[in-house]
């Protein structure tokens, strides 16, 4: 006979031997007991959790000639006949490759036919949110008022996109996902009933990696013992067959980071890749990992709701208290959003590589989290040199230099009468004397673009320019592409002065020679209108 897979051969045949789904399968049994057997049912939760399965049975048990406290015997002709897929009263479809109107037809004209042999005709709808707008509308009406002798079991990991009205007419029962620990204690009996010798550790890894699906669990242990077959099955050989890390390779990544030992923290990434590790794979457990110990700095009680072991648990404790919960969240941000690019990313190792170096400098960041971890730095290193006897300087330090003072009018009268014919000079000595009432009835967007330009004249006085720096870029673009704005303060400007000016804005470039121009240098500064 040809080899069957774990999850297969030791799939549940009655409710008891159903794990993790305690809160179903009493009240299952409690309605086959007392004869409430309802005419719709919807198993709803996440893959691999025993929809399918508790369907089965309860197709078995409500069918089975000779139940027992509810559940089915498995020995009657019809109980075999269900067991061997043989029996015409348990019709199981597939609602992804059977999702049409026709194919709902096809049910509503079979129920009209009572069972040949038997108490009830079961139809198992798997993954029913495949059906149509048009095949769920043709399930209503039967749905709703079957014959006596007909049950419906759908079963769906997506329950958001079935319609209220089938909702409504369903009892719906929620699968959770399986504990790690059961999970863990279900792989250890199987594999003493395969005789099949396995490290502790090992099964424990399986069942986390499951993330709460007894049947990847049972794929992922049938992969790992079909590799090392005939052999103990031990932490290490699952770690290699999985492409997976040990959780002390990311105790040590984390110190890496931390101490933002780029070097060392390169070598180690080094290491994972010549192993063949699977990048997405890597950075989610290092979340998880993350996450943990988020939990455990929480204290006693967020510590309990970790399924790891006792060992591992003081582990996380110990490291936990030399880091900072803020810390530990701008990582994790950083890891959630990496976990996503790495989707459609062809160069997954360089973008861990780079993201991983944010993670050790967080100057190279500068949203909030990121200048907190630099003040947190910054805080700790003051506290080590204060502790080493280092005197540190308490008193506030000015973040910006005091401004060079500027020219007053008479000055810049002097500069330009210099420079220029009498009359030019004076036009724009007066163009100087006003700029305070121009700016004044500036909009806040004209007096913020300006803030850092100059304004310039040529050496005859007869073209004037707002110059900007070349970095400027987006000040300047809000005269630049605006023509009308620039006419906006054109027309203010003859306001105040009485005079028609002409005007331009241009970006001043530093490579080349602006002898030709004088700088009034009354764009940002306050001007005292003197007598």
């Amino acid at each position: 006979m040809s080899y069957m897979a774990l999850y297969r051969k030791f799939r549940p045949t009655t409710f008891d031997e159903v794990k993790g789904q305690d809160h179903i399968v009493t009240t299952l049994k409690n309605q086959i007991r007392t004869g409430r057997i309802g005419h719709a049912y919807l198993f709803c939760g996440t893959r691999g959790t025993g929809k399918t399965t508790v369907a089965k049975i309860l197709a078995k048990a409500v069918n089975c000639e000779n139940p027992q406290d509810g559940e089915p015997c498995n020995e009657c002709e019809t109980c075999r006949e269900i067991i061997e897929g043989s029996s015409m009263n348990v019709m199981e479809i597939d609602a992804a490759s059977n999702n049409g109107v026709d194919n709902i037809r096809d049910i509503k004209e079979q129920v009209q036919y009572s069972p040949a042999s038997g108490k009830y005709k079961v139809y198992i709808i798997d993954e029913v949110h495949m059906l149509s707008i048009g095949a769920f509308n043709a399930l209503l009406k039967t749905l709703e008022e079957p014959p006596e002798y007909v049950i419906f079991i759908l079963a769906t990991t997506e329950v958001h996109k079935i319609p209220i009205t089938i909702l409504s007419r369903c009892q719906r029962y929620d699968f959770h996902r399986i504990t790690t620990d059961t999970i863990k204690r279900q792989l250890a009996d199987l594999m003493e009933q395969e005789q099949v010798e396995v490290e502790d550790k090992a099964l424990e890894y399986i069942a986390r990696m499951a993330d709460g699906s007894m049947r990847d669990a049972l794929s992922l242990l049938d992969q790992c013992i079909a590799f090392y077959l005939g052999k103990k099955l031990t932490y290490d050989n699952v770690l290699e067959v999985l492409g997976t890390v040990d959780i002390q390779v990311y105790s040590r990544l984390l110190d890496y980071i931390m101490e933002e030992n780029i070097s060392d923290m390169m070598d180690l990434l080094d290491d994972v890749s010549s192993q063949g590790r699977e990048w997405s794979q890597f950075i989610t457990d290092f979340l998880w990992y993350l996450r943990n110990l988020l939990l455990v700095g929480k204290g006693t009680a967020a510590g309990e709701a970790l399924e790891v072991s006792t060992d591992q648990l003081k582990l996380l404790q110990e490291k936990a208290a030399g880091i900072k919960e803020n810390t530990l969240i701008r990582y994790i941000r950083i890891l959630s959003d990496l976990l996503n690019e790495l989707r459609y990313a062809t160069s997954k190792r360089i973008l861990v590589e780079v993201e991983l170096m944010k993670m050790c400098r967080p100057q190279m960041e500068t949203d909030q989290n990121s200048l907190l971890e630099r003040i947190r730095q910054m805080e700790e290193k003051m506290k080590e040199l204060i502790k080493n006897g280092v005197r540190v300087q308490q008193e506030p330090v000015s973040v910006s230099a005091k401004p060079s003072p500027q020219k007053s009018v008479e000055e810049q009268k002097q500069t330009l009468e210099e420079r220029l014919p009498k009359a030019k000079a004076e036009e724009l000595t007066d163009l100087i004397r006003h700029w305070k009432d121009i700016r004044r009835n500036l909009s806040p967007q004209m007096k913020f673009a300006l803030q850092k330009a100059s304004l310039m004249v040529n050496t005859e006085g007869t073209a004037l320019k707002i110059m900007f720096p070349k970095e400027m870029n987006v000040e300047s673009g809000y005269l630049l592409e605006k023509p009308e704005r620039i006419e906006t303060l054109k027309q203010e400007i003859s306001r105040q002065t009485g005079r028609e000016i002409e005007l331009e804005v241009g970006i001043l470039d530093q490579s080349k020679s602006e002898e030709d121009m004088i700088d009034l240098g009354c764009i940002h500064m306050d001007v005292t209108i003197e007598d």
